[in-house]
């Protein structure tokens, strides 16, 4: 296998994993939405950072995107903090706009000269192929860098999640920690932009963790499960990608989806087979003791 297939495979496959333990923790704290908001928003971010810098640059464009990203945080914010819009309302609006401007901008670059050699439409739907040897680098290095800061937090990550209350009444500095979990949510977001899209980068994030939430009760093996059904849909979906010639966004997350409905048929103690069986067994064991009861009162 060439070396850069490699390469692209394991830097898909660390993607996956840093997506779905950070995936984990945004679930939990009901945060789905962010990365979605996050991932629209990055397109007109992109489409500027090319405009200004004229040129396919990875460094660039995910500076934009997470310039993007940040103002649409900061208009989620204001919109929450000063109207009566709730949250998720506030989210679709600033999405949609974002992500109208980042079209308008896309097909104005496809229209002027050069705007083709751009690399931006990949950024819709997503093209491992299309990554170059620095574009990897840059995708390992922060997907590793994320993956150890997960593992250095996980105690404190733990237990703002579930007991903010407590966390603060520990001395866990509960805000610094909360913006250090939505940066890593920010920047996995971003760097997965160009392997699989700004419109499916979001179900990366959460699909891999519902997909383990199905599997057990404890965060840590949760979080672990997430990252594996990530980094086997990211190489899966890049793999296909690459002998298809196809987008590997939607590949990646027909992958996951397909992880995801296994484990909600088949997981063992909450997928609907198994609470199926369950039932079954309970009714006829019930079944049995009113017979007994009806036989032992005919005696």
């Amino acid at each position: 296998m060439d070396v850069n297939v490699q390469w692209v495979f394991t830097s898909m496959a660390l993607l996956g994993l840093a997506s779905g333990m950070i995936g984990t923790f945004a679930l939990l704290k009901k945060q789905s939405l962010i990365g979605d908001a996050m991932a629209h928003a990055a397109l007109p971010g992109i489409c500027i950072a090319f405009l200004f810098y004229g040129q396919k640059s990875l460094l660039v464009f995910l500076i934009g995107a997470a310039c993007s990203g940040y103002m649409a945080t900061v208009c989620i914010q204001f919109i929450v903090k000063h109207t009566r819009i709730k949250e998720d309302a506030a989210i679709g609006i600033v999405l949609s706009v974002f992500f109208g401007l980042g079209i308008v901008l896309l097909t104005w670059i496809n229209q002027h000269e050069g705007g083709n050699q751009s690399g931006i439409n990949d950024f819709l739907f997503g093209k491992a192929a299309s990554l170059t040897g620095n574009d990897v680098n840059v995708l390992t290095i922060t997907a590793v860098l994320m993956v150890i800061t997960i593992l250095f937090f996980f105690k404190e990550f733990k237990i703002i999640t579930f007991d903010r209350a407590f966390a603060q009444g520990i001395g866990i500095p509960v805000s610094l920690l909360n913006g250090v979990l939505m940066f890593l949510i920010v920047s996995v977001v971003v760097i997965g932009l160009q392997a699989v899209g700004v419109v499916l980068m979001s179900a990366l994030l959460i699909t891999p963790a519902l997909a383990a939430r199905y599997w057990t009760e404890r965060l840590g093996w949760m979080t672990l499960l997430a990252g594996v059904f990530g980094a086997l849909s990211g190489v899966a979906g890049a793999y296909v990608s690459l002998i298809a010639y196809v987008p590997t966004g939607p590949l990646v997350i027909i992958f996951a989806t397909a992880l995801f409905l296994f484990s909600f048929l088949f997981a063992p103690k909450r997928g609907l087979c198994s609470k199926i069986i369950r039932r079954h067994v309970e009714r006829k064991k019930l079944r049995v003791k009113q017979l007994m009861y009806e036989r032992g009162e005919q005696l």
